[in-house]
């Protein structure tokens, strides 16, 4: 689908990722403990309706934001940086699972793993293109291979969000495929 929006609803877009995945304070919105707000303040706090708000969520390519049933309430699906419970199910990883960084977080990486920073969880994608594709944003792209199934079966839990991003909060250097 292809959604042309003006330059005010896609500035919208990108403040409503930051208020609710890392700051809803800057606009005082009332987030409960599972990431939910209301869309009615959502939309007046970003000045836009309920329609500019369908836009944004339908044209997000990583659908980055789930509606509750009657639409009442919205949410960021993972990324998060605060403390919420998003409700995920511990799920079986595939196999091998990827992870896009860069060159330059590489020797880090590789002396103490894969940690989740700021961030609640690591994402990982469950195929190549994708973590290629996060890689890219932090400078010349490079997939690890992470094998997953070794570390589900030595007792690491791993999500899957709505949107398809694989989470988990730690991959230990020894389960990075080389």
């Amino acid at each position: 689908m292809f959604f042309i929006m003006d330059k005010k609803v896609i500035k919208a877009g990108k403040y409503m990722s930051l208020l609710l995945r890392h700051a809803p304070e800057k606009e005082h919105l009332d987030m409960d403990k599972f990431g939910w707000v209301s869309v009615k303040q959502l939309i007046s706090r970003l000045d836009i309706t309920f329609s500019d708000l369908m836009d944004i969520v339908i044209a997000d390519n990583k659908q980055r934001f789930s509606f509750n049933d009657d639409e009442t309430k919205i949410r960021a699906n993972q990324g998060h940086s605060i403390d919420v419970d998003v409700q995920l199910e511990e799920t079986e990883p595939l196999s091998i699972l990827y992870h896009g960084t860069s060159t330059k977080d590489l020797d880090s990486i590789f002396k103490t793993g894969l940690k989740s920073k700021s961030r609640l969880y690591v994402h990982l994608s469950s195929d190549i293109e994708t973590a290629t594709s996060v890689g890219k944003r932090h400078g010349t792209p490079y997939v690890l291979n992470i094998d997953a199934e070794q570390m589900h079966k030595d007792g690491f839990v791993f999500y899957l969000s709505k949107n398809g991003v694989w989470l988990t909060k730690f991959i230990p250097s020894k389960y990075i495929i080389l």
